[in-house]
């Protein structure tokens, strides 16, 4: 059985969102909220972010984010799931 995770921003707490969860039997993981430390794919987006911003693109043209996310090191993400408790 899976188990669904998400950040409890408030879009994802709101009732509705919790009716639906419910009316899908989904099993879902207390987490904190905002807790950027816990999740590792937040570190990864920051080093997509800064990665992005070193170049400064003036444009959309210019921004190719893609680009800089091919050049994000695999081991970095290799480490931070090995590091996920």
């Amino acid at each position: 059985m899976f188990t669904f995770q998400q950040d409890n921003d408030p879009k994802h707490t709101a009732k509705t969102m919790q009716e639906w969860l419910r009316d899908l039997s989904l099993n879902v993981f207390e987490w904190p909220s905002q807790s950027l430390d816990l999740n590792p794919i937040k570190h990864l987006w920051r080093d997509l972010k800064i990665a992005v911003q070193r170049r400064s693109p003036s444009n959309l043209t210019e921004l190719n984010r893609r680009e800089e996310w091919e050049k994000l090191p695999k081991y970095r993400c290799a480490k931070l799931v090995v590091s996920y408790p």
